[in-house]
């Protein structure tokens, strides 16, 4: 699909998921709108599921690597490992 920059922009949603599983639940998201509309998203995922995403038309662009664990780290805490990468054109 071509962009058309003067007719269209990019939505673009990360998920972070329980699990590696696309039907993992959504446990914390963030969503940037290029399209410059205000949106009613409020505290709460706009999606439960990665997989509810997909079906409502946002394109996966990108799943985070399983992490490799390490024996004795189990405890330290660090960065959110189940992330999906999603976008949406939308008219400008």
């Amino acid at each position: 699909m071509t962009m058309d920059p003067t007719t269209q922009r990019q939505q673009v949603l990360f998920l972070y998921l329980e699990h590696s599983g696309l039907d993992g639940r959504v446990v914390a998201w963030s969503f940037h709108d290029g399209s410059g509309r205000a949106t009613d998203l409020d505290g709460s995922p706009p999606y439960a599921t990665g997989t509810a995403a997909l079906r409502d038309g946002w394109r996966l662009l990108q799943v985070s690597p399983v992490p490799q664990r390490i024996p004795g780290a189990e405890r330290v805490a660090g960065r959110l490992e189940h992330e999906l990468v999603l976008e949406r054109i939308v008219e400008a």
